[in-house]
């Protein structure tokens, strides 16, 4: 009987993991399930841009893993049971279980609402397509009226700074506005919170600092000292949460709801569990635990592959590095941050601004696309055989 590993989301991280296992691992000795609600992988760093107005490539999952024996299967995860190592799915037909003998949890995040009265009901996000969709559709509907609108940010994290930027440049008939809680970008170094300053100055976006939201209303934004913006758009950028499933199936989590995992991606409480990207609560080289990014999915995913094929094949498990270097901002098409950071994710005094910053950036979103878009690029000719296959033939051998 084949080992089965099921691979639950197909974004940056899972898609990854299913396409370096089927690379890998003898197709003979196991079968790789991906299960994502999308039928598309989804550009998650340039849902911004796609919501401003541009065209972003979304591959069909299915073409994706054509060919390399990885089995597709669209469906919504409702429920893991570790113990019984089953997990529940709903799709058109109704749903049901899927077995597995490894798990990789690679769920991701969505957004945040911090409790914040209205969000859910009046703003808009850019966490996943299709809300970046809708977002995109009301933008054009503002555009259509020829009379302009309000745009506002909440949120001066990457994603916001991005959003407030793509939009501003993208659409410079509507008025941009973005709200941060503290002092605009605070976590970057002096020279690079200049460079972010003109950059807003330049395209028009109104920055309102030291501004918590106390609730989003229809057609308003109410700050907590009073102020009230007006905003055809609301646009909530104000940090990401992870399912609760993990939880709810009895995982070990931490306050947050991530996964608790070993220096190997291994769940602590469930050994057969792996869980990377942004579902997982994995410390760093540097003893901090490692943020939500793209950089972070990329580390904790050739970890967990790394993990999985040396115990599966009696190999040796190889420390990845798990490091967080560096800060990429895109500043609309033509401009960017690139800051680098310290071991204690402080920002270092240098930065890189401009359109090199911004190029780098884009280079690294390409790359990203086309590495999960090529899952069986350097195939090996001989993939590994697992120790039971191994050992299996071996006795054969001697028998013979």
């Amino acid at each position: 009987m084949k080992h089965r590993i099921v691979v639950l989301g197909a974004g940056y991280a899972g898609a990854h993991v299913a396409g370096a296992l089927a690379r890998r691992l003898s197709a003979e000795d196991i079968e790789i399930t991906v299960v994502n609600a999308q039928p598309d992988f989804v550009q998650r760093l340039r849902l911004h841009q796609l919501a401003a107005g541009q065209q972003i490539e979304a591959p069909s999952l299915a073409d994706v893993f054509a060919g390399t024996g990885v089995r597709l299967r669209p469906a919504r995860v409702t429920a893991v049971d570790p113990e019984r190592r089953v997990v529940a799915v709903a799709d058109a037909d109704g749903g049901g279980e899927l077995g597995y003998d490894t798990l990789v949890y690679a769920l991701g995040s969505h957004v945040a609402d911090h409790g914040v009265p209205g969000v859910a009901e009046h703003a808009f996000d850019v966490a996943g397509r299709p809300s970046a969709l809708r977002l995109r559709e009301r933008l054009d509907r503002l555009g259509r009226r020829g009379e302009g609108g309000n745009v506002v940010v909440v949120g001066d994290g990457l994603t916001g700074i991005e959003t407030a930027t793509e939009i501003a440049e993208s659409r410079p008939g509507l008025s941009v506005m973005l709200v941060a809680r503290g002092e605009l970008a605070a976590r970057l170094s002096a020279g690079a919170r200049r460079h972010l300053r003109q950059a807003c100055e330049r395209l028009g976006i109104t920055v309102h600092e030291h501004a918590g939201v106390e609730a989003v209303e229809e057609a308003r934004v109410l700050c907590a000292d009073g102020t009230v913006l007006s905003s055809d758009a609301t646009v909530w950028t104000a940090g990401f949460a992870v399912s609760p499933i993990a939880a709810i199936g009895g995982l070990e989590v931490t306050e947050d709801g991530r996964i608790v995992v070993d220096r190997t991606m291994r769940s602590v409480s469930h050994p057969h569990v792996y869980a990377v990207g942004d579902s997982v609560h994995a410390v760093g080289d540097n003893g901090l635990p490692l943020p939500m990014s793209c950089a972070s999915a990329g580390y904790t995913g050739m970890q967990a592959t790394a993990a999985i094929v040396a115990r599966l094949t009696g190999g040796k498990i190889s420390n990845i590095k798990l490091e967080y270097l560096a800060n990429h901002i895109s500043l609309g098409r033509r401009d960017g941050i690139l800051q680098l950071v310290d071991d204690a994710a402080q920002a270092k005094p240098k930065y890189m601004g401009g359109r090199k910053a911004a190029r780098i950036k884009a280079a690294i979103l390409r790359g990203s696309l086309w590495a999960t878009s090529h899952p069986t690029f350097g195939l090996p000719k001989r993939r590994r055989r697992l120790a039971a296959a191994q050992d299996a033939s071996a006795v054969n051998r001697v028998a013979a």
